[in-house]
């Protein structure tokens, strides 16, 4: 996740007293708006929870009344210990933190009660639909196996798939971010720019994976309903043969045929990201990418009309990085009313002070090493409150670190609004291998228990009790004791109508970005071993 605390805001009790509140950014997006006392709470609750002498130091507390140079001096502490809090794996799993946040969200945008039951639908890439009855902070993980609850879909499965917010856009399906845990699905979607969708999808890029899910029926109709929709879509290259033998075979119903044609044809299980541009071959080039199978494709169209193809390997990727570019407006000032200068210093993840923030990942060849990450953002200004981004108005960049030969380490950037989902891919691909490698299972429901609760302290200094909702007992089902499937037997003639253990290592072992204003001359870095040291005969 990728953390930042760009500005502040002046606040009102009740009684007409003023006090300062800290706005949370959460991958380039605005999350929700604590005050000091707050994540001091938080702090303490994850030091009983975690043991202190794990945790960062908290920033300490002031006597007096805070001027506005010392409100500014706060505020970076305060995004420095977010960002070195977000480095630890297991807070970021912790459910005191993730309970946290989506308190937080909540108590940020009013929504309601607790435990309030709120109705939301979750689509099925049929564009079938749940309709289920929530509470209104009820976290992702949470939501994700009451759908599959819901469907039928069997526990060994379940985190095979994931819930995603999409959104339709000139006859093309737009994936714009993975939820995760830390987020309360409900009050995301009900608050993000434009309509969107919750979506059911697969979450997985080892295609040998299909066999195990299409053996289940649910798990099949799931698979056969992305995959038609893949298809429609382009995402999955056919040619004019192919076409007719597939629907051919959607006619028959023939769903597990259909899918051992689809699975091989290139690009099936790819994520088709929107047109963007890269500085590779040369700086502002437009390109079309697609996430899976292990790598990043790249399609760039020539001026003559060919289309010229690469990958990039996430095995040869040492390291990459998502860097944030905050709105200014017209006149080159910052959107928020709390207006500060530029900054274009760099500073290392651990003594983080006001400048770039960029979230690193990187591979590294130690057999004890695992996926980890690092945080931080490159200021161009602040917005304010309840602000959700305007995704035209921001730059989002990837940049990954790609060993092109044995002696030729280069850095090629990514420009996209995309930039935090394509992260989140190479994350989930690293992640997966490594899993295989070590002999990992995907887990289950019955693995992820959930205890006891949070005493959530509120802006106004009132406690509340939270409780955390999962026990580890399966959750029940919506439709009734019946033991068939609403997605039942899925007619799919047309769907065109519908739609990580960290370990830090020094600087000096590592080369410097050649991105000018987002570079970091001290900065720490992530490694883990997805990265291959690559012979010359691989070369």
């Amino acid at each position: 996740m990728h953390f930042s605390i760009p500005d502040t805001q002046e606040c009102k009790e009740d009684n007409g007293s003023t006090y300062v509140a800290y706005n949370i950014h959460i991958n380039g997006v605005f999350h929700c708006t604590v005050r000091y006392r707050q994540l001091h709470s938080l702090h303490e609750q994850l030091k009983k929870d975690l043991g202190g002498s794990s945790l960062p130091p908290f920033p300490p507390k002031k006597l007096l009344a805070l001027s506005p140079v010392q409100t500014e001096e706060r505020r970076i502490s305060l995004e420095k210990y977010i960002l070195q809090l977000s480095q630890d794996p297991r807070v970021l799993n912790s459910d005191v933190f993730n309970g946290f946040l989506v308190s937080a969200q909540n108590e940020t945008q009013r929504v309601g009660g607790w435990q309030d039951e709120v109705p939301i639908d979750v689509y099925l890439m049929s564009g079938q639909k749940a309709t289920l009855s929530i509470p209104a902070t009820l976290q992702t993980d949470d939501l994700l196996e009451k759908v599959c609850s819901h469907i039928h879909l069997p526990n060994e499965l379940v985190y095979y798939f994931a819930l995603f917010l999409v959104k339709k856009e000139e006859n093309d399906l737009i994936v714009v971010k993975r939820l995760q845990d830390f987020e309360s699905p409900y009050i995301s979607q009900r608050f993000v720019k434009g309509k969107q969708r919750i979506m059911l999808r697969k979450n997985y890029w080892d295609v040998s994976i299909d066999q195990a899910v299409m053996r289940d029926r649910v798990g099949l109709n799931l698979l056969y309903a992305q995959t038609v929709h893949d298809v429609e879509r382009g995402w999955i290259l056919t040619n004019h043969e192919i076409q007719r033998q597939l629907a051919a075979l959607q006619a028959k119903g023939a769903k597990k045929e259909y899918l051992d044609v689809a699975r091989t044809m290139k690009y099936y299980g790819y994520l088709k990201f929107q047109r963007c541009t890269c500085d590779f071959p040369t700086p502002g080039t437009p390109v079309l990418i697609s996430a899976g199978n292990r790598e990043l494709n790249f399609r760039i169209e020539c001026e003559d009309g060919s289309v010229k193809e690469g990958n990039f390997k996430v095995t040869r990727m040492r390291c990459w990085r998502i860097t944030v570019q905050e709105p200014v407006e017209d006149s080159g000032k910052p959107s928020s009313s709390n207006n500060r200068n530029n900054r274009d210093s760099s500073n290392s993840n651990s003594s983080m002070q006001e400048g770039s923030r960029s979230t690193n990942n990187s591979n590294s060849s130690g057999e004890n090493q695992e996926i980890s990450r690092t945080t931080s953002i490159s200021r161009r200004g602040t917005y304010s409150n309840n602000q959700e981004i305007n995704r035209h108005n921001i730059n989002l960049e990837l940049s990954f670190e790609y060993l092109m030969s044995r002696d030729d380490m280069r850095w090629i950037t990514i420009t996209s609004p995309q930039a935090v989902l394509m992260s989140m891919c190479l994350q989930g691909m690293v992640h997966e291998l490594l899993s295989h490698k070590r002999g990992y299972k995907v887990r289950t429901p019955s693995e992820r228990v959930r205890k006891g609760s949070l005493s959530y302290m509120r802006r106004d200094g009132s406690s509340t009790r939270v409780t955390l909702n999962h026990t580890g007992e399966s959750l029940s089902m919506d439709g009734g004791s019946s033991s068939q499937s609403p997605i039942g037997e899925l007619s799919l003639r047309r769907l065109s109508e519908r739609l990580n253990d960290l370990h830090l290592l020094s600087s000096s072992d590592r080369p410097s970005s050649t991105t000018s204003h987002n570079s970091m001359a001290n900065q720490a870095t992530v490694e883990n071993d997805a990265f291959e040291i690559l012979g010359d005969d691989t070369l």
